[in-house]
């Protein structure tokens, strides 16, 4: 199986912001993989991974975990999501810290095929 990364970078979170990592517009299998390993005591991150049904429908939650405090497995990486949609945005993936000091997070989406 091929992996390949469909999108990459750092993101720094702002308290209580849902910031959007990538937007994906392809067909494939993705999966979102994030290094936590900057969570301190205190700290919330919560991952998301959000996919359109059927073309034109509504984005929902496909996948969602929670973080809290320091993490001793740093790297999380999310379920499996399968796309058939070239739509805009048919694979959304996200990162929200909801308390803490805002962390410097990296991050990857993959694609699997």
């Amino acid at each position: 199986m091929a992996v390949t990364a469909h999108a990459t970078g750092t993101q720094t979170a702002t308290i209580n912001t849902e910031h959007t990592l990538d937007d994906v517009a392809l067909a494939g299998v993705f999966v979102l993989e994030v290094d936590t390993n900057n969570l301190a005591s205190g700290d919330t991150l919560e991952l998301r991974l959000y996919v359109i049904t059927l073309t034109g429908g509504t984005r929902r939650v496909a996948y969602y975990d929670l973080f809290n405090g320091a993490q001793t497995d740093p790297i999380k990486i999310s379920v499996p999501v399968p796309n058939e949609l070239t739509d805009a945005g048919s694979v959304r993936a996200t990162l929200k810290q909801t308390a803490g000091t805002g962390r410097s997070f990296p991050w990857k989406v993959l694609s699997l095929g």
